[in-house]
């Protein structure tokens, strides 16, 4: 009698902590709902914005891929956590606590990686403001070439001998650039020395004339050749002349060959280095 006795105690013990857990989980059934759909509802809307966001940047001219990307991924992970920090709210989590440790987390990560996070900072400003595209020739961190690809955290450039160089964008955005393909027109600028004996008038008209039997030369604006400098052995004459700027080196290597081989036939000279030395004969 006493075993059957316990057993029935322990039955109805059973019994009460079930009809408790049924009750509570009838009491927490709504939350674990609620929570879920905006789970789902939130997800889904983070990246419907993500999309949207990203087609927007995409119409802009200054913006490419790899910086809508970026800045649409960072939308969309910014509201995955406030959709996470919602659901523990309609748990019951206190979100007051749970955003400042995310924020502390936050702040140490961002201590921890300072320097990437400001090579990234630089790419994007670089990647928004497009101080030089892909395929530019430019010279920044004491570094010129070919841009080849313009990333977050580098940009790689192609020397003339083709080496590949990858700058962090932070030293290159901290440093002067200079693009050497930021406008359509570039200036060549040549010197040619003559000697002190020859006719100035007869030498610039020859360089005259080479430059108007280039047709890359533009006339507009209209190019400069003057004499420019007295030189230890020579008269320096200027001439400056204005083309596009992928007509750049084909030009000045043009016109430098032509006015060489017009020069000597026109009988004016090229001076160059020359040492006298005088012997005197001890008597």
């Amino acid at each position: 009698m006493e075993n059957g006795a316990a057993a029935a105690a322990d039955f109805d013990v059973a019994v009460e902590f079930l009809q408790g857990l049924v009750e509570k989980a009838a009491a927490f059934l709504p939350s674990a709902i609620g929570a879920l759909v905006v789970l789902v509802l939130g997800l889904w809307i983070a990246g419907r914005i993500r999309n949207i966001a990203r087609k927007a940047m995409l119409r802009s001219p200054r913006v490419d891929e790899t910086l809508s990307g970026f800045l649409s991924s960072l939308v969309y992970y910014g509201l995955i956590a406030l959709v996470v920090i919602t659901t523990l709210g309609v748990f019951g989590v206190p979100t007051t606590s749970f955003a400042a440790v995310i924020g502390a987390a936050g702040l140490a990560i961002g201590l921890a990686l300072q320097g990437t996070l400001g090579h990234v900072a630089s790419g994007v400003m670089m990647l928004g403001f497009r101080p030089f595209d892909v395929g530019d020739y430019v010279e920044a961190a004491g570094v010129a070439g070919k841009v080849k690809q313009i990333g977050l955290f580098t940009t790689e450039i192609a020397t003339p001998d083709n080496k590949m160089i990858v700058v962090p964008n932070g030293k290159i955005f901290e440093d002067v650039i200079t693009n050497y393909a930021g406008y359509e027109t570039r200036r060549v600028d040549l010197v040619f020395g003559v000697s002190y004996g020859d006719n100035l008038d007869k030498a610039m008209n020859v360089i005259r004339g080479e430059v108007e039997k280039e047709a890359r030369a533009m006339k507009d604006p209209e190019p400069v050749i003057a004499v420019d400098n007295l030189g230890d052995s020579s008269v320096d004459i200027i001439c400056r002349v204005w083309v596009d700027r992928d007509d750049y080196f084909p030009v000045k290597w043009a016109l430098t060959k032509a006015v060489k081989e017009a020069f000597d036939a026109s009988g004016v000279s090229i001076p160059f280095p020359s040492r006298t030395v005088y012997t005197e004969n001890a008597a």
